[in-house]
């Protein structure tokens, strides 16, 4: 059966999610998910929210799906005990130590690959089934057909976003909000970078070629498609920042679409709240140039009209829909948007009306013009109905009662309910009836009384005997019964816990550091070469989303975890910095699959550094082999939609070079040949001067991409100088950031 898994910010929308179908809960607590600025969950609370979704047979999923650092690894730990504890079903992770964590301590607690982990292929899944993950997240870049292909093949569950909110990114591969604004996503601070207005340049000409919201995306939305969704194991909505009565609509459509229930009604009412207009995402092999909205990053609503004729103040809309008062409406003028709630609303004598379904007149301050359009943002009425919905019981479960009542005897009532026995015994013995004994509809009256319980009654076996029940004595009855079967599907968890076994450990030898380096083209290559670094990684990347794994003799740099699983027994592998590796125990885990080297994040200060590399040497009784990235533009975002094919300027990035720019700077775009980009950081990583302070790496990286031949030599020999401790620092001409991430604190 299809699971359908919804979002929870707090516990509204998680009573919403359950009150109109969902089968599974995904929640996340003060640290460690990727939605710090959602309202989460405290403990206290999440207890209450697992035992309210556990009586309906509903899971809870908790996110911890930041990268961990090693400070931090010990209230990790601490808190999936406590996770565990309180019967938590599964939890969602990005950090391979989290993973490794839950995978060696406990029996019933899944663990779950997250999207940021870049899980994107069949070997990327079979590499986590065998690490004992019990569901892999694919992202959301992966077609339908591959989507089945790997659940064919890997038979592992496998979970895949439906709807809501996509990032223009590769999860995890976006560094936007971190290296810019100083919060990353990849801690779930992301500040919606990608959101903001740019301008796109032609540098080769210096020309703008336009301004506008080009990397914000739309919202997914496949219900259309529910019949191809039905193979794959869990169907995921995002929105655990979303309000209770968006959960509400967006899950109540979705069951009902997985039940065969779903109308054209259902399917347009989606657009009465939060939306940013939809794709079917490339799921379903939406065209890269239709992924984003260019127009505005928020939301939409939906069209009900235009303005079709101005009397003073007063505006006529021609509707298409119904608009009713205390609607929120958005007007469109100018590239601009007016927003009001409809407090009065006019018929054309000018008289107050409360909807109105043809013509209405509404007064507005605001100077707008003759067929501006008109969409509402907030339909009044219909958020009154989800709001009436949200702590409905979705589905009620039989309770069985066999009543034994005998006069001088104490009344015995026999329960079944949850899949669990109760037998209730009351303390005080029955009188026998003297005139009017208790009848068999009196009792069911009594015992029938469970609306504000889970329960229905099924079947009662009930004789009269000539006792008297007193109804009090039925109530309380009725009562203890309930709890008690409550309790019984509460109490039920096993021992959740394994016995450890101690980690095999590795330990290098620390070699004298060296130089390697990162180029995009010849020239740069044969600049390195001649400059005497000897690693240089150029046609031996295998970089995330690789389209096919092809046989490579030499050195190979994997950036994401299908190529680490199909050259696991290479032995000649180093692991890029688009793993997100910021603690000792990830390192461990990537030397046992095969790496020789492991590159660190970009998102480590100088501190966690040391801290990670002192932790490595006291857990594996010697050093890491380690690599850092020194310089070079860091890679901001890595994306399989294309800006310039969106602007039209497909094809033309083979001749010209092009930037987005906003308030603070520029960013480069670099093309690949398969069509995917990365945005590049308009600034320079500078940390030349701080090699000689830095301990315990084996090489250290220079990254280059938009560099020219001469650049690169000058590069190459100011970093061999500060290797050897021989040259004063130096003064780059081109545009540096001296401090990167080496000196900043993460949040």
């Amino acid at each position: 059966m299809t699971e359908l898994l919804a979002p929870a910010g707090n516990m509204e929308a998680l009573k919403a999610a359950i009150s109109n179908g969902c089968d599974a809960i995904y929640l996340g607590m003060q640290k460690f998910g990727a939605r710090a600025y959602s309202s989460n969950f405290d403990f206290e609370t999440l207890k209450e929210a697992v035992a309210y979704a556990h009586l309906r047979n509903v899971k809870i999923y908790i996110t911890m799906n930041t990268i961990v650092f090693e400070s931090e690894i010990s209230e990790m730990k601490e808190q999936m005990n406590l996770l565990n504890e309180i019967g938590v079903d599964g939890i969602i992770v990005q950090d391979l130590a989290a993973l490794n964590y839950i995978v060696k301590n406990f029996v019933d607690l899944e663990a779950h690959c997250s999207t940021q982990m870049g899980i994107d292929d069949l070997e990327g899944t079979l590499l986590f089934k065998e690490l004992g993950a019990k569901r892999v997240v694919l992202s959301r870049e992966v077609e339908i057909e591959k989507v089945k292909e790997i659940k064919k093949k890997a038979n592992i569950p496998l979970e895949i976003f439906v709807h809501g909110a996509l990032c223009v990114s590769y999860s995890g591969n976006c560094l936007m909000s971190g290296l810019i604004g100083y919060r990353s996503g990849n801690r779930g601070r992301c500040v919606g970078s990608c959101r903001k207005e740019y301008e796109l340049i032609d540098q080769t000409t210096d020309t703008i070629i336009g301004k506008n919201y080009i990397l914000s995306t739309k919202d997914l939305n496949t219900i259309e498609h529910i019949e191809d969704l039905k193979e794959i194991d869990s169907l995921k909505i995002e929105g655990r920042m979303k309000e209770p009565a968006y959960v509400a609509n967006v899950v109540s459509k979705y069951r009902k679409a997985l039940d065969g229930e779903i109308t054209k009604t259902d399917i347009a009412d989606l657009s009465k709240t939060f939306n940013r207009t939809y794709t079917k995402g490339y799921l379903f092999h939406e065209d890269k140039k239709d992924i984003t909205n260019i127009t505005r990053p928020n939301n939409v609503g939906f069209e009900i009209g235009w303005i079709s004729k101005i009397i003073k103040d007063t505006y006529e809309i021609t509707l298409t829909k119904q608009l009713n008062q205390n609607d929120i409406i958005r007007i469109s003028h100018e590239n601009e948007d007016v927003v009001l709630t409809v407090v009065k609303l006019y018929d054309k004598e000018g008289n107050l009306i409360n909807k109105a379904d043809r013509v209405c007149y509404i007064k507005i301050k605001e100077k707008l013009s003759k067929g501006d359009l008109v969409y509402i943002t907030k339909d009044y009425a219909y958020y009154k109905s989800l709001e009436a919905s949200l702590e409905n019981e979705f589905k009620r479960f039989d309770l069985n009662l066999k009543i034994y009542a005998y006069p001088d005897s104490k009344l015995v009532i026999d329960a079944e309910g949850l899949g669990f026995n109760y037998v209730y015994e009351s303390e005080e013995v029955l009188a026998e009836a003297i005139n009017n004994p208790t009848t068999k509809d009196q009792v069911m009256k009594q015992v029938a009384r469970l609306n504000d319980t889970i329960f229905e009654l099924n079947h009662v076996e009930f004789d009269e005997y000539g006792a008297f029940i007193p109804a009090k004595l039925l109530n309380a009855a009725r009562r203890d019964i309930v709890q008690a079967l409550y309790d019984l599907k509460l109490n039920s968890q096993k021992n959740r816990v394994k016995s450890v076994e101690p980690s095999k450990k590795i330990a290098f030898s620390l070699n004298q550091p060296y130089l390697t380096a990162t180029v995009t083209n010849k020239e740069q290559y044969d600049a390195c070469v001649s400059s005497g670094i000897k690693e240089v990684y150029f046609d031996n990347i295998i970089r995330r989303n690789q389209i096919e794994y092809q046989a490579k003799s030499g050195q190979l740099l994997i950036g994401g975890y299908g190529g680490v699983y199909h050259y696991k027994d290479k032995n000649d592998c180093v692991t890029d910095y688009s793993l997100n590796v910021v603690n000792a125990t990830s390192c461990l885990e990537l030397y046992n699959l095969g790496a020789k080297r492991v590159t660190l994040s970009y998102e480590l200060n100088k501190s966690q550094i040391d801290d990670l590399i002192e932790t490595y040497h006291k857990e594996n009784e010697g050093a890491p082999a380690l690599e850092m990235i020194v310089y070079g533009k860091a890679p901001l975002m890595f994306t399989k939609y294309c800006p310039l094919k969106k602007m039209n300027q497909c094809g033309l990035c083979r001749t010209k070079q092009y930037v987005i720019k906003d308030e603070h700077g520029t960013f480069p775009i670099i093309t690949h040949k398969d069509c995917t980009v990365t945005i590049l950081n308009g600034k320079t990583l500078n940390l030349l001067d701080e090699i000689p302070n830095i301990k315990g790496i084996e090489a250290f990286r220079l990254n280059f991409t938009v560099e020219s031949k001469e650049q690169v030599i000058k590069t190459i020999n100011q970093a061999l100088g500060k290797l050897d401790g021989s040259l004063n620092r130096s003064v780059f001409s081109q545009e540096t950031d001296t401090r990167g991430h080496y000196n900043k604190e993460i949040m």
